[in-house]
């Protein structure tokens, strides 16, 4: 059992003409339930902040327009990925079991990126790594090698 996580939200987006990725927080989880919780609590942070509840405080005049109709919906699919049952029952498994775990909201000028991973797999990748590029040691398998758990809401 993989016991401690480390968690990243990053936002992707173009400027001067170039890819930028934008760090929006770093947490290193002692524990799956807190790994998940995190992520919950980032998802909901992106999502206020894109499209805030009128009614939670003081907002500026001019401060919400209307949006689209066939916009990308960025907050309802964060808001979606965090209150779906099997989608977090999903993502903790495959924390558990070492693998990857990556969602991805985008609408039409940023990408959102909630990732987590087991700290172990990332020491063991790096050791493996390291072997592979001196010739030594051993090489792990296909099984072995940490897969990818991506969840891309359909646009």
């Amino acid at each position: 059992m993989h016991e401690e996580f480390l968690c990243e939200v990053t936002a992707y987006g173009v400027c001067g003409g170039e890819q930028v990725g934008v760090p929006l927080g770093t947490y290193r989880a002692p524990s799956l339930p807190l790994a998940l919780w995190w992520l919950r609590e980032r998802a909901t942070w992106i999502a206020e902040r894109l499209d805030p509840t009128p009614d939670t405080g003081r907002l500026p005049p001019g401060a919400l327009v209307l949006m689209a109709r066939d916009a990308p919906d960025v907050p309802g699919v964060l808001r979606a990925w965090r209150d779906s049952a099997a989608e977090q029952e999903q993502a903790a498994a495959d924390l558990a079991s070492g693998r990857l775990v990556r969602f991805i909201a985008r609408d039409d000028t940023t990408e959102y990126e909630l990732l987590a991973e087991s700290v172990d797999m990332i020491r063991i990748q790096r050791v493996l790594g390291e072997q592979e590029r001196t010739g030594s040691g051993w090489v792990p398998s296909q099984r072995t090698a940490s897969a990818s758990s991506v969840w891309v809401p359909p646009t």
